[in-house]
Order: C-alpha cells, then sequence, then structure tokens
C-alpha cells in the first residue's frame, strides 16, 4: 500500500519535467535564423558582421541554409530586400546562378524585382 503513493509520486516528477525540458539550440540553426531575419530586413551591415564573425562565407551555406523554404536569394527577392540581394548576388560564383532556375522564380512570382536584372547582369544571361 505505501509503494503506489510513492509510484505516483514518481510519475508526478517524471511528466513535470518532461513537460519543462526544452531541447538546447543547435549553434547552426540560431545562425541560419539570424541570417534569415538579416536578409528578411534588408540589413546588409549586420549580415555581413554576422557572417564574418562566423568564419562563413556565403557560397559555401547558399544551397544548406533555407528561410521559409527559399534559398538564400529566393528569401531576398521574396522579402524585396535589393541590398542583401545584391550582397548574396555578388558573393556567388556565376555557375550558382547561371541555371536560370532564380531568375526564372524570380520572374514568375516578383517580376518587378530589381534584383532580377542584378541576377541576371551576374549570371551573364
Amino acid at each position: 500500500m505505501f509503494k503506489l503513493p510513492k509510484l505516483v509520486a514518481l510519475t508526478a516528477v517524471v511528466a513535470v519535467s518532461s513537460l519543462s525540458y526544452t531541447a538546447p539550440a543547435n549553434a547552426e540553426d540560431q545562425l541560419a535564423v539570424s541570417i534569415c531575419e538579416y536578409i528578411a530586413a534588408d540589413d546588409k551591415n549586420r549580415l555581413r558582421s554576422k557572417l564574418k564573425s562566423s568564419r562563413v562565407k556565403i557560397r559555401n551555406i547558399y544551397d544548406a541554409v533555407q528561410c521559409n523554404g527559399n534559398n538564400l536569394l529566393r528569401h531576398a527577392v521574396a522579402s524585396n530586400a535589393v541590398d542583401t540581394g545584391e550582397y548574396i548576388v555578388k558573393n556567388l560564383s556565376k555557375s550558382a546562378l547561371t541555371d536560370g532556375a532564380d531568375i526564372a522564380w524570380a520572374e514568375g512570382n516578383f517580376a518587378s524585382s530589381p534584383l532580377i536584372a542584378v541576377i541576371k547582369d551576374r549570371a551573364g544571361l
């Protein structure tokens, strides 16, 4: 009979501790979130500073980081972030842009974006 209250108490402790546990955030996830936020805010200076302090280059993370399901350049186009979009384009290799997928996507969804001309110029299209 004495074992039942201990079992109930133990179950309650486990239940409370499992509800209060939060997984620690991954540093890479925090970096990606910051990059996405700076692009959306069109804050080129903070984006550059964050990349530099993290010792990361745009061309190295371009394919890995997704912002709202889009790559960095598409996120800039969707956010109408011209300054950060130009910064991204200038720091990408031409070969990353020559397939025309980002241009076609931008023209189909955001035809009036000034970044389309910047992308075409960099890609040589």
